[in-house]
């Protein structure tokens, strides 16, 4: 199995079994029934007071990998501002603190950014529903009674202060869980845009990088023009969950060590890709985009869409299970490239068969336990040994 250079040895730091039992004996250590590890503050500034606070480059860590892909519209930016002026309640801004780091926030990123546009003029309103006299106006080109009633308001400010545990691990789950309470029962974020929040690095935008190359998306039905406004639409794009498909290929080709279900185990990749060297990240995005290009070349339209043998076609849309043992197998066997691609019409043909079998039912419906993932590989392994004679 090629693995990076870290990915060999990132498995023997974490001798407990779960992340929970890494928290749980850290907490204990450092906290007894009379303390938290968490303390919260509530608090309310004028919005232009709070608006001058984030320019101090010591205040907040401002990051793009904090926005999700379906961004706020003119209009939603609009509505907002909509509200302020009305005097209409707005969900606070709630702010993420561990011992000596910046603040980070954990919600309210895009109000945060409606408000700066709309102070610096960027933003003209749109779409107003209540007060619709004042589309097309920015903030400079409101009545002064105006400007003076919304710089007259304040907005809420949510502190979620953490101490730091001694285990870097337990203190990125600390924070996660945080955000995932505080979010229930409001608006839903993907598990893969929770990530995407919480572990931003390199191997975060390797993520988001190799979800747009053309092979990937296309197999996907994702749009490969970035300015698409078909992009904006598809669900998979939206909510990131092509690249957490980019991060099931990583972490499952650690699936011996797989734990925690395939949400915890993706969770748990991610942390431990922090630690990744511009080495590590090297090898695994070429890992990824000649495991993909190999695949394409095998099945081209039919990528990661299996075969139906009672209609005797291929699916039209492709299955997560299916994709699973393709690219981890094929990842596998790169240096049999040349051998691979001589027979890959013998490849596609007994793959057509694979479907035919009892055992198919791994490679389509799927299964998330240990067993259950392995089993998928196993078997797309063996119809593939067979083929190229290893």
């Amino acid at each position: 199995m090629p693995l990076a250079p870290i990915e060999e040895k990132m498995w023997e730091s974490s001798p407990a079994n779960t992340i929970d039992r890494m928290f749980d004996r850290d907490f204990h250590q450092r906290y007894d029934l009379k303390d938290t590890p968490i303390v919260t503050e509530i608090d309310r500034q004028k919005i232009p007071r709070f608006l001058e606070s984030l320019k101090m480059s010591d205040y907040i860590e401002r990051r793009s990998s904090y926005q999700r892909r379906g961004r706020w519209t003119v209009a939603m930016k609009s509505r907002l501002i909509e509200s302020f002026i009305l005097n209409i309640p707005v969900p606070p801004i709630v702010l993420y603190k561990q011992d000596f780091a910046l603040y980070e926030v954990l919600d309210g990123q895009q109000r945060i950014l409606a408000l700066q546009e709309f102070y610096r003029n960027k933003l003209e309103l749109t779409g107003l529903e209540i007060l619709p006299k004042f589309n097309g106006h920015t903030y400079k080109q409101l009545p002064q009674e105006i400007r003076s009633k919304i710089d007259r308001r304040s907005i809420s400010l949510v502190t979620i202060l953490a101490k730091l545990t001694s285990n870097p691990e337990a203190d990125k789950f600390l924070k996660q869980k945080a955000f995932e309470r505080l979010n229930t029962g409001r608006i839903e974020f993907s598990p893969q845009e929770v990530r995407n929040i919480f572990y931003g690095g390199k191997f975060n935008e390797l993520l988001l990088k190799l979800a747009r190359h053309p092979i990937f998306a296309g197999a996907w039905g994702i749009p490969t023009d970035d300015s698409s406004a078909q992009l904006k639409e598809n669900a998979l794009y939206r909510q990131m969950e092509d690249a957490e498909l980019v991060l099931r290929f990583f972490a499952l080709r650690n699936v011996e060590h797989f734990r925690l279900g395939m949400a915890g185990f993706l969770d748990l990749y991610m942390i431990k890709s922090l630690n990744f060297t511009d080495a590590d990240i090297n090898y695994l995005e070429e890992l990824f985009v000649k495991t993909i290009t190999i695949a394409h070349q095998i099945y081209g339209e039919h990528l990661f869409k299996p075969f139906d043998p009672q209609s005797h076609n291929w699916s039209k849309k492709p299955y997560k299970a299916y994709y699973d043992a393709v690219t981890i197998c094929l990842s596998r066997y790169l240096l049999h490239e040349a051998k691979i691609i001589a027979r890959k019409k013998q490849i596609v043909e007994e793959t057509r068969n694979l479907f035919d079998k009892p055992e198919s039912h791994f490679l389509i419906r799927g299964g998330t336990t240990q067993s259950e993932i392995q089993k998928r590989i196993e078997i797309f392994e063996k119809m593939l040994l067979q083929v190229i004679g290893e």
